[in-house]
């Protein structure tokens, strides 16, 4: 990928010049000394005029067009990001590439689009400023002793850039190496952000989207190879660096880390769907709609889309990523389709739809997230989901089915069921499991995937009740003595050496392999407020107030019950802290759980993109989809 500079908000690193630490500086330096470090021009607002006119194009690795009417047929239903240097009268920052014959397939209906955020526009007039609102449940309740030490914590840890503060620290644990905790995680960094903006603190959050954007198309090189231009950076650390090698003046950086300093070297694939969930939850909550209709955010949305809409070898419309890319950031067996980066990835995609401006060169890049929404719903919904009724069915599938009405669509082999499962599974409940890839189901239960599956509507209303029952039935299991479990059951034995490479800190029910995570309260809060049982959420944080403070807010709780304190946790742990705040503060104000849930959007499951296909015959079949939204729409 050639090295370029885009529209003034980011610099590159060419492959191989790794003693170049090119980093973006303080927007306000000493103006005496030179550096070489890039600075922010003066000029950027002409440039992003000269941008929002159209009078600035764009780097061809960024750009695309609408296909030609003479598209191959075996490309038809793709939606993929192509470049096409030279394209006249091409205004937009890029296009997809939505190629022709979806004539059959239900559009994405653009004025219903633009209907919903006018009806947002005039609620939100009509509501009282954010600030009134934090005024009054800041009166409504006193804290609790746990509560105020969970806030001076929080506010400790906040850590400033160029005298103004744009994130939070992973960890502040005196007694031990700060290793990379004293960094600015994009995805620690959300639960403390949601408990910033439920204070009414809301400048935090805006520094903080603004600045991981400037980030955002850095090329840092892994052996001289570049990521590809929309990815987030998993972290970033302010460094305080001489100018030009004096020892009196100084300035300030922002130093990313996109994967190439990270444990194993896995770029991360989350960075990027959380900081498009929380730019809407921050205009939802803020009213701030200018944000995101600014131009350099509107291309930070896209480079994101594009990087994830982006066609491959790949044929489900889950996104395929390998070990290490999300929470669990190290081998844990879910490489491949794992839930949580696909419920992750769906949440984003809703979130991208309302934010995106709609225009003559954006209506192509809607469609396409339809397309894909419509897709990836319905193969989460139907081969992810099983409970008593599902694993009854795999129990008697047929293998090595060849044709495209096999119902063992995936090759799985009944011996692939665990003996734990036959005994776990409730009569009442189910559940969405890890993977599902050719001849391989993973059956364990991982939280965060399920819950927010459920707070996204990727779930269907049913399953996302089936999970809390389920939830609610395993509770000794999944909560015990600290909510809540990251993965159930723990791998073990030969599974472990095999799966985990003998990995000394996800041993059997620890950290990742079957941990307790007590910031997961926060996703668990808003499941149950969405589906409408806060009581289950109350019982939960209830819990982990019996220990946390005392124990020094930790990372992670060890042991089949959560008994123990993890035998590598770090003690006041940022999101722990601000995850039973922000589990609090919605508790209290459950109304404010709309900032981050969606509702299920029928309309997803009236058109599927591959709903059409040519037989050999030349006749068309469909794929089973009306039944399938009978079935899991009860």
């Amino acid at each position: 990928m050639s090295a370029t500079v885009s529209m003034g908000l980011s610099a590159t690193v060419r492959p191989c010049c790794r003693l170049l630490h090119l980093l973006p500086k303080c927007p306000h330096p000493p103006s005496f000394s030179p550096s070489l470090f890039p600075k922010c021009p003066n000029d950027r607002l002409a440039v992003l005029r000269a941008l929002a006119a159209g009078h600035h194009r764009r780097p061809s690795s960024v750009r695309a067009t609408v296909a030609p009417a003479s598209a191959p047929d075996v490309r038809r239903l793709s939606t993929s990001v192509e470049s096409v240097p030279g394209a006249a009268g091409d205004k937009a920052f890029e296009r997809i590439y939505v190629q022709g014959g979806l004539a059959a397939v239900k559009p994405l209906v653009i004025e219903r689009v633009e209907e919903e955020r006018k009806e947002e526009k005039e609620i939100k007039d009509a509501a009282p400023p954010p600030a009134e609102v934090a005024e009054e449940r800041a009166q409504g309740r006193e804290e609790s002793e746990a509560e105020k030490e969970a806030w001076r914590l929080l506010k400790r840890a906040v850590v400033n850039y160029c005298g103004t503060p744009v994130g939070t620290v992973a960890a502040e644990d005196p007694g031990a190496q700060p290793l990379n905790y004293d960094q600015v995680f994009i995805r620690d960094f959300v639960p403390s952000a949601l408990a910033f903006l439920l204070k009414g603190e809301t400048d935090i959050v805006k520094n903080f989207l603004l600045h991981t954007l400037q980030l955002q198309s850095w090329e840092k090189t892994v052996d001289c190879y570049s990521p590809g231009q929309g990815l987030m950076p998993a972290s970033f650390k302010v460094r305080t660096l001489p100018l030009d090698g004096s020892n009196e003046a100084y300035e300030e950086v922002l130093d990313p880390d996109f994967g190439e300093s990270a444990i194993g070297r896995v770029a991360p694939v989350d960075s990027g769907l959380w900081w498009i969930i929380l730019l809407r939850a921050y205009g939802k909550i803020t009213g701030d709609y200018a944000l995101q209709e600014r131009v350099d955010v509107q291309t930070g949305i896209r480079l994101i889309l594009n990087l994830c809409l982006s066609d491959g070898f790949d044929m489900f419309p889950s996104l395929l990523v390998t070990d290490g890319s999300c929470m669990i950031d190290r081998r844990m067996g879910i490489h491949g389709h794992p839930l949580e980066i696909q419920a992750l990835f769906y949440s984003a995609l809703r979130c991208s739809r309302e934010m995106i401006t709609v225009n003559d060169g954006s209506k192509n890049l809607l469609r396409a997230i339809n397309n894909r929404l419509s897709a990836l719903s319905f193969h989460i919904r139907e081969y992810y989901w099983v409970d008593m009724k599902k694993i009854n069915e795999i129990y008697r599938y047929k293998t090595e089915e060849y044709s495209q009405d096999a119902i063992n669509k995936f090759n799985i082999y009944p011996e692939q069921i665990p003996s734990w499962l036959v005994n776990w599974i409730p009569e009442k409940g189910g559940y969405l499991i890890g993977n599902v890839q050719p001849a391989h189901m993973d059956f364990r239960f991982f939280s965060l995937g399920n819950l927010w599956a459920i707070v996204s509507s990727l779930s269907t209303p049913r399953q996302a009740e089936d999970i809390l029952n389920l939830i609610e039935d395993k509770w000794d299991d999944l909560m015990g003595n600290m909510p809540l479990k990251i993965c159930y059951p723990a791998l073990e034995f030969d599974e472990w050496h095999i799966i985990t490479g003998s990995d000394p800190k996800n041993t059997p029910w620890s950290y990742h392999n079957g941990g307790s995570w007590p910031t997961l309260l926060w996703q668990f809060t808003l499941a149950c407020i969405k589906i409408g049982r806060p009581e289950l959420a109350r019982k939960a944080i209830a819990l982990a107030e019996k220990r946390l403070s005392i124990d020094k807010w930790p990372e992670y709780y060890d042991t089949r019950t959560g008994r123990f304190i993890g035998k590598q946790a770090r003690l006041y742990q940022t999101w722990t802290i601000s995850g039973y705040l922000t589990s609090k503060l919605f508790l209290e104000n459950p109304g404010m759980a709309s900032i981050l849930t969606c509702e299920e959007d029928l309309e997803l499951l009236e058109g599927c993109a591959c709903s059409l296909s040519k037989s050999a015959k030349g006749t068309r079949t469909k794929c089973s989809r009306t039944a399938a939204k009978s079935q899991l729409l009860v």
